[in-house]
């Protein structure tokens, strides 16, 4: 969705950010790309970008978000990390998209068989990598917790620890930054949890935060 003013970004509600989403995904899966000409979206937005929304989803190279809701330059915030995992920088960076930038929208995108996550619950340690797979502990023992039989080599258990993952993910953000709580509670922007699938090109929206 191409903004072309500040005016049309701030007339924007988080909810009409999300169905835009919505409608790009469903052009991805039924192949309708409505955003092909890539020279005339440098031209239109060389000067200044308003994007409507911030997308945290893992390095994963089939999980490009402007791909999977069909969106051109300068319509979305990529923020990406193996895991879509959460760190101060992140949510700095979802504060200066939102509070400075007037992005509506975040989301928190997870997906099917996860090299990062499959790490984790593999309890692979490798560099710097170890400090990272650690912060999926917590939905790797959520997962444990509710299914003590589950087997973490399995691949149907470890795609339930990505889904667990967003969720963990998508519910620490307000907890961790004062300036996304307070807009969230103003109605000024909102939170989505979603998980793709890489099998189908699908995203299934697990988990929608708005305040009414």
């Amino acid at each position: 969705m191409r903004l072309h003013s500040s005016k049309d970004q701030a007339s924007l509600t988080p909810a009409l950010a999300l169905s835009f989403l919505k409608e790009g995904n469903q052009r991805f899966v039924e192949n309708l790309k409505a955003h092909s000409n890539l020279l005339e979206q440098v031209n239109e937005t060389k000067a200044n970008q308003f994007p409507f929304a911030i997308i945290l989803s893992c390095i994963d190279s089939r999980t490009s978000a402007e791909l999977i809701f069909d969106q051109g330059l300068g319509d979305i915030f990529s923020t990406r990390i193996a895991g879509n995992v959460l760190n101060d920088d992140i949510i700095g960076s979802m504060e200066f998209a939102c509070k400075l930038a007037g992005s509506k929208l975040i989301v928190v995108l997870g997906h099917s068989n996860c090299g990062a996550i499959k790490g984790a619950c593999h309890g692979t340690e490798l560099g710097h990598l170890t400090a990272l797979l650690s912060k999926v502990q917590t939905s790797i023992d959520t997962v444990i917790h509710d299914h003590p039989t589950a087997d973490l080599k399995d691949q149907s258990t470890i795609d339930q620890v990505s889904f667990e993952n967003v969720i963990f993910t998508l519910d620490h953000i307000l907890e961790r930054s004062t300036v996304l709580k307070e807009m969230f509670e103003q109605g000024e922007i909102g939170l989505v949890g979603a998980f793709y699938k890489v099998e189908t090109g699908e995203v299934d929206f697990v988990k929608e935060l708005f305040t009414l």
